[in-house]
Parts: structure tokens; C-alpha cells; sequence
């Protein structure tokens, strides 16, 4: 797992890759390096673009292949780990990088409430920050803000919409 820490500037030039899944075209934006900014359920450029802050965006976007997409068609065909070597870069604070790495952390079928997540990060109190941890994470699916539900267990938000985290869930839960 691979989080890396990214100075605030733009990236320079992206590529993006748009990849068939059963939930839907899955959206792949990688940096020059092959490191993961952006992924998600949709077709829409503009939807991939607006994750990223403006000074985060980067200068041009080339469409093309990442080594991403073969982890999205390993995690697809049942291997549920295939995801969690994929680098990722993401811009934001010390606690929200420290949520996103505990977020790499939940193991398939296994997810935890945003109490929970809280907890894991240090502080049991601290239930909306982690929620909006998992509201700013770009790169969905390679770092799985889908494995945190309500304190009732229900779905709560997801950027990509509630029957996408669903499906993600009972995959993960029957492997």
C-alpha cells in the first residue's frame, strides 16, 4: 500500500483511462509517475476533474492505458487484494493522509462504522472528520472509503452512489 504525499501544485499532465466494470465505466486518472489521483464510477471527464481541487488538476489529460486498470479487472474477477498495492497520490492535510492510510487498512468484507474508522485514526470523538476523510478521497476503490458505513450499518453517502458501495460490499462480503 502506497499513499504517497504530494506537493500543492498541479500534477502536469494525467492520464485517463475509462475501464468497463459490472458497476458501470470506472474512471482512471494517473499522474506521469502511473500514480492513481482519481478513480470512480462514471464516464464524465468533467465528474473525474472536479475530485481534484483546481490547483491539483493536472495541465492536460492525454486518454490512455495505467497499470491500474489491470488491478480494477483482478478485483472484478475475485482477487479482492488485486487493489491494494495500486500507488496513490493525494493532496490533503497530515490527519486526512493518515485517514486515507488506515482506510487501506480495512480488509474486504470487513467494514467498520465511521465510529469506528474514527477510532481506528485515534479518536473515537472525531466521527464527522472521518467522514469527511472518506468524502475527499479521490482515488475510490484503491483506497476503499466504501468499507465505512453508519453507525445503524446502513450505506451512508458515497460519492460514486449508494448502489455502487452496495455492490462493492456484497462482492467483498461473499469473497
Amino acid at each position: 500500500m502506497s499513499t504517497a504525499t504530494a506537493p500543492a501544485t498541479s500534477v502536469g499532465t494525467a492520464t485517463l483511462q475509462f475501464v468497463d466494470t459490472p458497476d458501470g465505466p470506472f474512471a482512471i486518472l494517473a499522474d506521469a509517475a502511473d500514480r492513481v489521483l482519481v478513480a470512480g464510477w462514471t464516464d464524465d471527464t468533467d465528474a473525474v476533474l472536479a475530485r481534484l481541487r483546481p490547483p491539483h488538476r493536472p495541465g492536460e489529460v492525454f486518454a490512455g492505458e495505467t497499470r491500474a486498470a489491470t488491478a480494477v479487472a483482478a478485483y472484478y474477477a475475485g482477487d479482492l487484494t488485486a487493489i491494494d498495492d495500486v500507488e496513490v497520490v493525494q493532496f490533503g492535510t497530515p490527519l486526512q493522509r493518515r485517514g486515507w492510510d488506515a482506510l487501506r487498512s480495512i480488509p474486504p468484507g470487513r467494514p467498520l462504522t465511521y465510529t469506528g474508522f474514527a477510532t481506528a485514526l485515534g479518536s473515537p470523538t472525531a466521527v464527522r472528520a472521518a467522514a469527511s476523510i472518506c468524502a475527499r478521497n479521490a482515488p475510490a476503490l484503491f483506497v476503499p472509503c466504501h468499507r465505512v458505513l453508519r453507525g445503524d450499518g446502513t450505506m451512508g453517502g458515497f460519492a460514486w452512489g449508494v448502489e455502487v458501495k452496495r455492490r462493492l460490499l456484497e462482492r467483498e462480503a461473499a469473497g
